[in-house]
């Protein structure tokens, strides 16, 4: 599954938020909803605006139950505006 990482305060694991959107089977209308998952990031490497990929796996925690497999795009760095006003 494909996400965006939303939260990495904690320790080897970050708060990804995966999309999905369906037809709506009465009104037949296209609904996106939006679930997060806990992920496992072993290195800490994931920060918030990766898109990452992520594969089911055994239970790691009570909500853990994640893994991440790989990094498809890193977020974007952001400048200060202190570096840009000076």
């Amino acid at each position: 599954m494909k996400g965006r990482v939303v939260s990495d305060k904690m320790d080897k694991t970050v708060v990804v938020e995966v999309d999905r959107k369906f037809m709506h089977t009465t009104f037949k209308k296209v609904v996106r909803t939006t679930t997060k998952y806990k992920v496992h990031d072993e290195k800490n490497e994931c920060k918030v605006g990766d898109v990452i990929l992520m594969v089911e796996t055994r239970p790691l925690s009570k909500d853990k139950r994640w893994r991440l497999l790989e990094i498809v795009k890193k977020a974007e760095a952001i400048e200060s505006e202190a570096t840009v006003q000076g």
